[in-house]
């Protein structure tokens, strides 16, 4: 059985790293390679570094960023925001990053996960799906959580994986920066209906509810930011628990 995997987030806004609650009311949360670096030390499997206004303003990712966070770490890292052609993605991986990550770009083209998965292989593509419940079905949100789609998220995410999608980043934007646990029920859900990866984001905020996540869904990766940013769960710490709970990590 592959061993879990523990993935700090860190949301990038004008360079710096930044969290919210419910995608809202951002405030800082220290560099990016200086925390990256701290990252790879303590023990994290992967990272995710997602430039959260990228889209919303039109903007591309900081290819310096990422350049600099692959001089100093050695493990694998994956890139977010602002990805709306094949030239931006060559771009990033060519910088340093290992994956990349798509969101709005494709629920608007979902063509578009074809033409990554065919240019650099499935194993490079990341598909971040940010949800809501709107009290009736899950929804799938675009713009950092700022637009409603008429996407079904189980629809959207086979959709998805049909396409060539290596990986998904499932976000309940319901439980974002909570700290009151992951949505198990949905990513449950999600995760018996795929066959490849899924990653659990939204709403860590104690050692528990990552064993939970892992009991209760069977998940492959667990991420999270502002319960690593501000030092309240050390990765350490994190994998000897799991390791106690026969969770398996590395």
């Amino acid at each position: 059985m592959l061993a879990k995997r523990i993935i700090p987030c860190l949301d990038v806004k004008d360079g710096r790293t930044v969290k919210g609650v419910n995608f809202v009311d951002l405030r800082d949360a220290g560099d990016p390679v200086e925390l990256a670096w701290n990252y790879s030390r303590q023990g994290a499997d992967e990272l995710v570094f997602l430039d959260i206004t990228a889209t919303h303003e039109r903007r591309k990712t900081m290819i310096e960023m990422v350049k600099a966070v692959a001089r100093q770490i050695n493990i694998p890292f994956t890139i977010g925001g602002g990805i709306m052609e094949i030239a931006d993605a060559d771009a990033l991986l060519n910088a340093g990053a290992d994956k990349i990550s798509i969101n709005s770009a494709a629920v608007r083209n979902p063509g578009f996960i074809d033409e990554l998965a065919k240019a650099f292989g499935v194993q490079f593509v990341v598909v971040a799906v940010d949800t809501r419940y709107d009290g009736n079905a899950n929804i799938v949100h675009l713009n950092g959580g700022r637009i409603p789609t008429e996407k079904e998220t189980l629809d959207w995410i086979t959709e998805a994986e049909s396409r060539g999608a290596g990986e998904i980043l499932l976000t309940s934007m319901d439980h974002d920066g909570t700290k009151a646990g992951f949505d198990n029920n949905l990513l449950k859900i999600v995760n018996d209906v795929v066959n490849i990866p899924v990653i659990a984001s939204g709403g860590a905020g104690s050692v528990q509810h990552f064993v939970d996540v892992f009991q209760k869904t069977n998940v492959d990766a667990a991420l999270a930011a502002s319960v690593f940013h501000y030092g309240q769960i050390l990765i350490p710490d994190l994998k000897l628990a799991l390791k106690n709970q026969n969770i398996n990590v590395r």
